[in-house]
């Protein structure tokens, strides 16, 4: 398992006092796009970060870079949450940087972030297009968390991220829309079999966003941008920090009774 160098690490760092009691988060796909605003806000606050990346490794290699720069300790892990096979080396890696790195057996909050879209009509949807949004989005998420429970802590978290296109729809979001469904029933069944445990397992679910997700549409094409905010009640479309932002404060110690919930960070688009 590949995980990022520890060059160009700045050793006059200032070292925080009991370190290893801070809390870790481990967020896939945190090296671009959304899951990089949380990483980002997350650390602010004090979190040290396990992000994971699929390809692009400098992009992951700057995200650990500004995290230790605050003084927090950061590490990235290459993981493609389509590849179920790879799970099980997946959870050892993460295993050792949480005994060498982070000096802890387990950590507190797991952001199930990664994930691509798929444009196409219902009618249209090939079966390898639907096969694949499974793979992403409902299988990879279902038995990475199952492989990392052993390592999250009692009293942790969960948050699976969704989408607004749940509750809005915008045709040619069929099959991605219906997986991120699949999730949102699934992160209540989490809650409550997770509930011993008292780990919180909640659904943050994100509005249109200025990201390359798409192709980037949202964010360059002027018209539908504009469409957008004008369907939404704060007048605009989002930003990655709206929702990184709204990640972090839901991983908030205030918000630890919140469980098994839907919460959806669109601006009140098409209210």
């Amino acid at each position: 398992m590949n995980n990022a160098t520890d060059t160009n690490t700045n050793t006059n760092t200032p070292s925080p006092e009991n370190t290893s009691a801070r809390p870790v988060a481990l967020i896939t796909g945190g090296s671009r796009g959304l899951g990089r605003s949380m990483a980002a806000h997350l650390a602010a606050r004090g979190v040290d970060l396990i992000i994971t990346y699929r390809t692009r490794r400098e992009d992951a290699d700057e995200v650990v870079a500004a995290a230790r720069a605050a003084g927090r300790r950061a590490v990235a892990l290459q993981l493609d949450v389509a590849d179920a096979a790879s799970f099980a080396a997946f959870a050892e890696a993460v295993r050792g940087e949480l005994r060498q790195r982070f000096e802890q057996e387990g950590f507190d909050y797991l952001v199930n972030n990664a994930g691509v879209g798929a444009h196409a009509s219902f009618t249209e949807t090939t079966e390898a297009q639907l096969d694949a949004m499974y793979k992403i989005h409902v299988k990879g998420p279902f038995l990475l968390t199952q492989r990392l429970l052993p390592l999250l802590k009692d009293g942790g978290r969960i948050l699976n991220i969704s989408t607004g296109l749940t509750r809005i729809i915008i045709p040619g979001y069929d099959a991605y829309a219906a997986m991120k469904g699949a999730v949102e029933v699934l992160t209540r069944y989490q809650a409550k079999a997770l509930g011993g445990r008292r780990i919180a397992v909640n659904t943050l679910a994100p509005g249109a966003i200025e990201t390359d997700f798409g192709g980037g549409a949202v964010r360059d094409n002027r018209e539908l941008n504009a469409m957008l905010a004008a369907d939404t009640a704060l007048g605009r479309v989002g930003l990655p920090d709206d929702i990184g932002a709204a990640a972090a404060a839901l991983l908030a110690p205030a918000c630890a009774w919140i469980t098994g919930q839907r919460i959806e960070a669109s601006g009140g688009q098409h209210l």
